[in-house]
């Protein structure tokens, strides 16, 4: 979005200083910075004040300070007291130019690879723009919403949380039209109180919307369908069930685990095809599909988008091993329901050998008996278990540089999924096993 240095103080109720320069979109990440965009410092561990200097070199046409700064020539900066809150404030402001439909994904589980699913399914017909990776917090979703060209007709935006409250913040900025929510599961409950407090918090999303938007609710989750109760806006329903709005028939799944499916919706029926592994990807599809035809895309169109459609990076993300066994890089994060979802993709793939290298899952509220169930729900599809620093999985744990030892060489027949939250970096067991 393009607009003046003037209008975004006006806008934050910041001052300008230096010249009133046109920015176009903006970072709060200097290294990622494009030419022209107004660099956002965030205080956090790092005090992003202290790459105001490198943000300019970059290019950055202006950047939001609450730190005395003197522009250079031909660059701006407005003054504000606090910084993430006038990233906030701004993306607030832009929300209201935006002309297009705003679409929030919440859910446990399956809510950035329904983001990428839903974007690959809009593109098939309309000027979509999505959160990059996963920026669905305060900081990366307003950026994306600034980011977004004039010309865009949608806004697919993520929305994670950790704690009550989050979502509804940021549906505050958004304001969707439409809200998807994937799954009610196990993630981040020690935050909120348990599974009845994540029901809560992504119940948030529809809560949010207005009486003329949409909730699309996964009717295979009975945490998920209670939530109609809690909109005014109409409901669209997707999933396994017979009466789903928009249903999965004939479901199959490849060598792979690829899921071959026929969608049936309100707008027609198609045959889809998915070029990444996982029964329950069929769902996360299910749901993009009925965003797509809410919005006008044609059917068969947005379902043949769906067979090129890839996951951001770390996400059930399939890599070929030097000695001709798969590695199934799924190593952004983990909590119990999508710890299951995983170990099942891998048990539906065709092996003689199937290995899980997990490590910690984070921020559950019964850490000892959540991992034991994935230790159990392993040992019941035959799958071999690598624990990576720790012991909660019941099997002796090795340190995160061993971990490729223990698996030992990933040969023709060998698939290996790699799968824990984020704080345990088991990218780094990912190169290795795919170091030649």
């Amino acid at each position: 979005m393009k607009l003046r240095a003037s209008q975004v103080a006006a806008a934050v109720g910041g001052q300008l200083l230096g010249a009133d320069v046109e920015v176009d979109g903006a970072s709060f990440d200097s290294r990622a910075l494009r030419v022209g965009e107004l660099f956002v410092p965030i205080v956090a561990a790092r005090d992003g004040h202290e790459f105001i200097e490198a943000a300019f070199s970059a290019g950055a046409s202006a950047v939001l300070a609450s730190r005395p700064i003197v522009p250079p020539s031909r660059r701006g900066v407005v003054q504000v007291a606090d910084t993430a809150a006038a990233l906030m404030t701004l993306a607030a402001w832009a929300r209201d130019r935006f002309a297009g439909r705003v679409v929030g994904i919440t859910g446990s589980v399956g809510k950035t690879s329904t983001k990428d699913l839903t974007h690959a399914a809009l593109s098939a017909g309309l000027t979509a723009v999505v959160n990059e990776r996963s920026f669905n917090n305060e900081q990366g979703l307003p950026v994306t919403i600034l980011c977004a060209p004039d010309s865009a007709d949608a806004l697919v935006l993520e929305m994670g949380m950790r704690r009550l409250g989050d979502i509804s913040r940021l549906c505050g900025v958004a304001r969707p039209d439409i809200g998807v929510v994937t799954a009610v599961g196990e993630a981040h409950t020690e935050l909120v109180g348990g599974i009845a407090g994540v029901s809560r918090a992504k119940g948030e999303l529809v809560e949010a919307l207005p009486s003329a938007g949409t909730a699309v609710l996964n009717t295979d989750d009975e945490r998920v369908r209670a939530l109609r109760e809690r909109t005014t806006a109409d409901v669209v329903t997707f999933g396994l069930a017979r009466n789903a709005d928009v249903r999965i028939a004939d479901l199959t799944l490849d060598d792979r685990a690829r899921p071959r499916f026929r969608i049936e919706t309100p707008w027609g029926s198609a045959d889809v095809r998915l070029a990444i592994s996982g029964a329950h990807m069929a769902t996360n599809a299910a749901a993009a599909l009925a965003v797509a035809g809410l919005l006008g895309v044609d059917l068969d169109a947005a379902s043949a988008a769906l067979a090129d459609a890839e996951l951001s990076p770390m996400r059930m993300q399939l890599r070929a091993a030097p000695a001709g066994g798969t590695v199934i890089d799924d190593s952004y994060n983990a909590n119990p329901t999508s710890m299951r979802a995983a170990l099942d993709a891998l048990a539906g793939m065709s092996a003689r050998r199937r290995v899980a290298v997990l490590g910690t899952m984070a921020e559950i509220d019964d850490p000892e008996a959540g991992h034991r169930a994935i230790a159990a729900h392993a040992a019941a599809l035959d799958i071999e278990l690598v624990a990576v620093e720790t012991q909660r999985y019941g099997v002796p744990a090795v340190d995160v540089l061993s971990a490729a030892s223990a698996v030992g060489p990933v040969t023709a027949g060998t698939v290996v999924l790699v799968k824990a939250s984020r704080s345990a970096g088991l990218e780094r067991v990912v190169t290795a096993l795919l170091a030649p």
